[in-house]
């Protein structure tokens, strides 16, 4: 069995500008899963960086309110709501509230850092990012 909590996980700013924290990854540690779950935080006001993975992607809020964008489409998102993000998809969340929008990311196959494009140039609205 493994246990990991989450004040004992490293706090970094990954390449899309949350606060990740990562929870499990079979590649640091002996566990036997193909995907990573990671811990983020998005500040008040604030977007991630446009990004697209070459895996697939799910989002599960825990707390606050924001803006999703996969893709072409744009879609309000409270806790409790869940975010499926196909591969290959150009995508950034926004926070639209006034406390820490929170969620868990799981990538399958587990996230890695040769897998994740930040799309520069693409901004929030209008759609700038030749899709």
């Amino acid at each position: 069995m493994l246990i990991r909590r989450l004040q004992d996980c490293d706090e970094f700013i990954g390449g899309d500008d949350s606060i990740l924290r990562e929870l499990l990854h079979p590649a640091k540690a002996e566990i036997d899963i193909r995907y990573s779950l990671a811990h983020a935080t998005v500040k008040p006001g604030v977007r991630t960086r446009p990004h697209r993975l070459k895996t697939a992607e799910v989002y599960y809020l825990l707390q606050g309110q924001g803006r999703m964008h996969s893709g072409d489409e744009t879609q309000e998102v409270t806790a409790e709501s869940v975010v499926y993000i196909p591969p290959h998809v150009i995508q950034w969340i926004e926070n639209t509230s006034k406390v820490d929008l929170v969620f868990l990311c799981i990538v399958d196959p587990a996230w890695r850092r040769e897998d994740e494009e930040i799309v520069p140039g693409c901004v929030a609205i209008p759609w700038p990012c030749g899709l």
